[in-house]
């Protein structure tokens, strides 16, 4: 039988020009707003923290905070 990765979280490593996926999944969590962002989706990020963001507002606000 074939597992979906729909409706999972991945687990990833980024770096800085992409990230390597650890645990496959269809989406991450932003660390400052709680949303799913879908891997395709997913711009913005901290290699220091080791976090995802939704928008560039939130990696700015993060990391300046």
């Amino acid at each position: 039988m074939l597992m979906s990765n729909t409706d999972r979280a991945a687990r990833l490593h980024f770096m800085a020009n992409g990230f390597r996926v650890l645990s496959p999944g269809d989406h991450v969590v932003c660390a400052s707003s709680g949303a799913r962002i879908p891997l395709d989706d997913l711009r913005y990020w901290s290699v220091a923290r080791q976090e995802a963001y939704a928008t560039a507002a939130l990696a700015t606000a993060a990391m300046s905070g």
